[in-house]
């Protein structure tokens, strides 16, 4: 009965993945509990939902907390395991007729305890072996949950890489027809200057995709390593308590190596190329803006939407005081207007022009269709330029200094300028812009 008991009892405490002793067991919705490290696995590439593993029912995905008390009762287990183990007539020592309970970590061998303090050994490191075995489990399961991360970060780079790269080329198409449109307004026989300024944008658009490529090469290897590493971790975690020290050796020592020069991905910037006359050109159309109805960060919802919908981030400046917007005194709805706007002091900023109904709207700005904005977002310390209408990312240099806005009812359109580079950021596609509006401003100074 007692023996039938046992069984039972240590059935319950097997995961069903790895047919192991639970390790570092966590409890998923349905009940059914299983190894951390086994689910991580096991839902890496799993569908949303994922299933359990035992029932199938789906089960969302979640930071599970350890279970407690199954994993005391696995190191219950586990000891009890021991003990009967040590109790065996080959663990008795033959000199001095005492339980082997020391572990040597110089010959990785069990001994008694008068044994351990002799001459021969009293120079080694010995441990417990009770309590050793456990110590170094947790210390594997830590090492473990760092690598976990890890991998998690170096998927989500390698994803959003690859990502990056099938917008690239639509990006710079969008950029090269761009420029295109721009000298032709300025140079409508001149074409030399367009050609090597689009010959330039070309060749960096390759550099720029070599080091995409090279960058997926090199994750995706730090990926296998990863996980290999992680495997071995987690096959030793299951080993017995004695073979578990025989064999740990220097594995914490190379899962720590494995995390060291982890790759970081390319962040692709195209240097923008200065257009001769554009900013003289726009010149002709300059106006003095004046700017009112200033408001806090907490009237505006924009950075932090952006953040969200962008980078998958919370608002992370929400809680300064020092953002504010601004709406331009006057209401354009026919002509050409060009502006200008110092953004050198600020670390986030927007600018553009929004529809005069919106300002009494309380909606969210990120999604609007009635905004025409060019965003500098600081996230993950370096800047990132979108616009929005749609919300779209560009991989262009931040501008410094003065930015410029060129409003052209007759094409329909909003242009944004890096005026110190005498560069075009971006042009909205002709007949884009068909209501009146003002002009905008929001900004946080440091």
């Amino acid at each position: 009965m007692d023996s039938d008991f046992s069984h039972a009892f240590q059935k319950e405490l097997i995961c069903v993945i790895c047919s192991n002793y639970l390790v570092d067991p966590v409890t998923i919705c349905c009940g059914h509990s299983f190894c951390r490290p086994c689910l991580c696995i096991s839902w890496e590439e799993a569908q949303s939902p994922a299933n359990c593993p035992a029932c199938r029912e789906p089960s969302r995905k979640q930071d599970f907390k350890t279970n407690i008390l199954l994993k005391n009762l696995v190191t219950i287990t586990r000891k009890a395991s021991l003990w009967q183990f040590l109790s065996s007539e080959k663990q008795i020592c033959g000199t001095h007729r005492e339980t082997k309970k020391m572990f040597c970590e110089v010959e990785k061998s069990l001994l008694c305890l008068l044994c351990s303090n002799s001459q021969e050994h009293g120079s080694h490191k010995h441990y417990p072996i009770e309590g050793a075995a456990e110590e170094h489990r947790e210390k594997l399961l830590e090492q473990m949950r760092i690598l976990w991360k890890k991998i998690q970060e170096n998927q989500r780079n390698l994803n959003e890489e690859r990502r990056t790269a099938l917008l690239w080329r639509g990006d710079v198409v969008l950029r090269a027809q761009m420029i295109r449109n721009e000298y032709r307004k300025l140079h409508p026989v001149l074409h030399r200057e367009e050609k090597q300024h689009l010959e330039r944008l070309n060749k960096e658009y390759q550099e720029i995709f070599q080091q995409l490529q090279r960058s997926w090469v090199n994750m995706d290897q730090k990926s296998k390593h990863l996980k290999e590493m992680y495997q071995e971790l987690m096959k030793m975690c299951h080993k017995p308590d004695v073979e578990l020290l025989q064999d740990l050796g220097d594995i914490v020592a190379r899962s720590e190596s494995v995390l060291l020069h982890m790759p970081q991905p390319v962040n692709p910037e195209l240097t923008l190329g200065p257009i001769t006359g554009l900013v003289d050109r726009l010149n002709r159309f300059r106006v003095e803006i004046a700017f009112t109805w200033e408001v806090t960060n907490h009237n505006i919802r924009l950075f932090g939407d952006v953040r969200r919908l962008m980078f998958r981030r919370g608002s992370l400046n929400s809680d300064r005081s020092d953002y504010f917007a601004a709406w331009g005194t006057w209401v354009f709805s026919s002509g050409k207007h060009y502006w200008e706007l110092d953004v050198d002091s600020s670390w986030d900023w927007a600018l553009g022009v929004c529809k005069d109904s919106w300002i009494r709207k309380n909606s969210t700005m990120a999604t609007s269709k009635d905004i025409f904005l060019l965003l500098c977002e600081k996230v993950d310390n370096r800047f990132s330029l979108l616009t929005t209408s749609p919300l779209f990312l560009h991989h262009v240099e931040k501008p410094l200094g003065r930015v410029g806005v060129f409003l052209d009812f007759e094409g329909g359109s909003v242009s944004f300028l890096n005026v110190t580079r005498s560069s075009l950021i971006w042009s909205y596609p002709a007949g884009s812009l068909n209501f009146p509006v003002r002009p905008f401003f929001s900004t946080g100074h440091r």
